[in-house]
Formats: C-alpha cells, sequence, structure tokens
C-alpha cells in the first residue's frame, strides 16, 4: 500500500500546533466571556457562528484562488499567519466586542488555509490511500485540540485563573504552526493538476460540479446544523457543577476521542461504503444529544460528550474525502470552498439558534433541535446514489 506523502504528515503538525494554540483560548472562551466580561450565552453563540461563517465564506475565494495559481501554499502561509496574529488580541480585550474582531481574523486566517490545505492533501496523495491520508491530518489536528484544553488546564492551576496571561502563552505554539508551514510544507509536482483557469469565477465552472457534489454539500450542511458550536458543551458542563478550572476537560475528553477514531475511520472509507461510519457518526450524534438533553451529573454529561467526539471522528474526515472525490480535479479548491460556505452559513445559523433558544427555553431545547437536525441528515444520506 502506498505511503502518505511527507507533505500529509507536515500539514498534520502544523494543524497540530495551531490547534493547541487555538484550543488553548476556545477552551476558556466561552466561561471568559460570560464571567470575566460579562457576555449572554445568546452572545457566545452570535460570536463563534459569525467566526464560522466568516472562514467558510472565506474559503470559496481561498480555494478558487488556489486552483487559478496552481500553487496552494501561499494562502495556506497567509492563513496561519494571520491566525498567530490574532492571538494577542484575546489577551487584551475589555470587552466581547473586541473579542469578536479577534475571533473574525482567526476564522479568517483560517478560511483562508483551510481548502486550499485540504485540496493539497488530495493533489499530493493517491485516490486509493486518501481517506487515510484525511483521517491522520484531521486525528494530528486533533491531538492538538485536546492537547489545548489540558495545557489550559494546567496553566489555569498554575498562573490562578488568569486567563488573559494564558491567552499570551497560546501564541508560542501558534508561531511554530507558521515555520513549519514554511519549513515543512511543499507544493504538489504541478499544483493542482497542473491546470491553471483564467479568472474570475465563471458560472460555467459551476456546472462542472455534478449531483454527486450538491448532495454530499447538502449532507455536510445537515451535519453541521446538527452540530452547533462545542462552546455549548462547555457551557452544560459547567451549568452542570464542572469547576471553572476544569472547564476545559470537555474539550480534552471530546478531542481525545475524535483523535483516536479519525483514522481508523478514514482508513475503513478507503476499503468500505463510507456512507456506513457516516450513519454511524450521525447515531453516535443523536445519543449525545439524547444525553446531554435529558442527563442529570457530570457523568451523562461527559458519556454525551464522548459520543458527540465518536460522531465527529466518524464524520469529518470522511466528508473531506467525499468532497474531493466529488470534486472536477481542477476545480478541487473551489469544491472545499463551495463546501464550508455552505457548512459556515449553517454554523453560523445552528449557533445563533442553538444561543437563542438556550437562552429563551433552555440547553434541553438546544440539544433536542440539533438531534432533529442529524435525524434529517440521516434522511438525506438515502439521497446519495453512489459509495
Amino acid at each position: 500500500m502506498d505511503r502518505i506523502p511527507r507533505t500529509v504528515w507536515a500539514l498534520g503538525l502544523v494543524s497540530l500546533f495551531m490547534d493547541l494554540s487555538s484550543e488553548i483560548i476556545h477552551a476558556l472562551l466561552p466561561v471568559f466571556l460570560t464571567t470575566t466580561l460579562g457576555a449572554s450565552v445568546a452572545l457566545v453563540g452570535l460570536i463563534d457562528g459569525v467566526g464560522d461563517a466568516a472562514a467558510s465564506i472565506t474559503k470559496v475565494f481561498s480555494g478558487y484562488i488556489s486552483d487559478r495559481l496552481g500553487r496552494r501554499k501561499p494562502l495556506i502561509l497567509l492563513g496561519y499567519g494571520l491566525g498567530a496574529l490574532s492571538k494577542p488580541f484575546f489577551a487584551i480585550a475589555t470587552g466581547p466586542l473586541p473579542v469578536l474582531g479577534a475571533r473574525f481574523a482567526d476564522r479568517i486566517g483560517k478560511g483562508l488555509r483551510g481548502a486550499p490545505r485540504d485540496a493539497l492533501v488530495a493533489d499530493v496523495t493517491p485516490q486509493e490511500i486518501r481517506g487515510r491520508a484525511y483521517g491522520l491530518r484531521q486525528s494530528l489536528d486533533t491531538v492538538g485540540a485536546f492537547l489545548g484544553p489540558l495545557a489550559a488546564i494546567a496553566l489555569m492551576f498554575a498562573l490562578a485563573n488568569d486567563m488573559r496571561t494564558i491567552f499570551w502563552i497560546a501564541l508560542i505554539p501558534a508561531v511554530l504552526s507558521v515555520l513549519l508551514v514554511v519549513f515543512g510544507v511543499g507544493e504538489a509536482d504541478k499544483g493542482a493538476s497542473g491546470k491553471v483557469k483564467a479568472s474570475p469565477l465563471r458560472m460555467v465552472d459551476l456546472k462542472s460540479f455534478d449531483r454527486r457534489f450538491w448532495t454530499v454539500v447538502m449532507i455536510g450542511v445537515a451535519f453541521t446544523l446538527a452540530r452547533f458550536s462545542e462552546s455549548f458543551l462547555v457551557l452544560r458542563a459547567n451549568g452542570e457543577g464542572l469547576a471553572l478550572a476544569w472547564t476545559p476537560l470537555v474539550l480534552v475528553v471530546m478531542n481525545l476521542v475524535y483523535s483516536l477514531g479519525a483514522y481508523p475511520a478514514g482508513a475503513i472509507s478507503d476499503r468500505a461504503n463510507p456512507v456506513l461510519p457516516l450513519a454511524a457518526g450521525l447515531a453516535c450524534l443523536i445519543a449525545a444529544d439524547m444525553l446531554l438533553a435529558f442527563g442529570n451529573g457530570l457523568l451523562a454529561i461527559f458519556a454525551g460528550i464522548v459520543l458527540w467526539g465518536a460522531h465527529m471522528a466518524l464524520t469529518q474526515g470522511i466528508l473531506a474525502k467525499l468532497v474531493a472525490d466529488a470534486s472536477p480535479e481542477y476545480l478541487r479548491g473551489s469544491g472545499f470552498g463551495f463546501f464550508n460556505l455552505a457548512s459556515g452559513i449553517a454554523m453560523l445559523f445552528a449557533s445563533l439558534l442553538a444561543g437563542i433558544l438556550w437562552s429563551a427555553v433552555g440547553p434541553q431545547a438546544t440539544f433536542m433541535t440539533g438531534a432533529l437536525f442529524a435525524l434529517l441528515a440521516l434522511v438525506l444520506m438515502r439521497l446519495r446514489n453512489d459509495p
């Protein structure tokens, strides 16, 4: 079997360090906003939703530009660089609005790098091991995502809950991530399949994406509506009695399960019908929502968080593989851009709705609505004719 290319490993390590940085901040941001800055839960949902939507809109343009340039690395470097530059602004924020600005800049960076990075994985990887490649990159990314909250817990104890100083420390792995892009990431031999087309985007390009691609997009939207921001998992555990210093443990547990499961799920999708792990992932999400809606005590809440992580492992890398397989080769970056635009708009709606339901009705309504959207995703999967 072919070996996973060096560039995929490098991109995974780049993601690991940036996620380590981002998750140190993200693990504490919901409680920082609500307890230190006095923001409402609805505003937390708005900040997360606007940031994720900005990232997804940016991915359309970055993916398309990388297709036209025939090069992925410049936009990947720009995106990780902007992500690193945004970190200090969380530390100096004096109200929710500066946090929104920092989150917006951070997510713009994510958008700039996301589609070119995912397209580059497909560019350098043979199709028969593409599921493994996406699973590996996602797994390494998620190692950072659970090490970040672990570091946040340790730093909260070491620094007596001084969240601003912790946000400054988070800048260090972000800088390491940028250096890894510079020295470790290479281009595919012929860029995006060696074909460079003229700008601007034309309607004829949209016609190159067939029903199979748009069905994957619809499934991705339904998945995203069902899995609003993980900030609500943090708030749910905190509301159930988890102490402030221990709230990052929520993301540690979720991302540990996610990291351990992403590569095996990708390997399964290379050998079998990828619909099977996707369906299993939705079943995990529905069970997670039930526990998070109606569970009493931290044991039940963390059981729901474990299932949430399992659903992420079983779905996210496989969705990326499906996008790559369904996109025309010379428009692969644009394909990831369109997919992430649709998913980002869905994330904005989902996070706003989750925050409004939480504030107006309660957490049970938030998680029950997520379960209903997961059932919708199961229905949409039946529309997909091919594996």
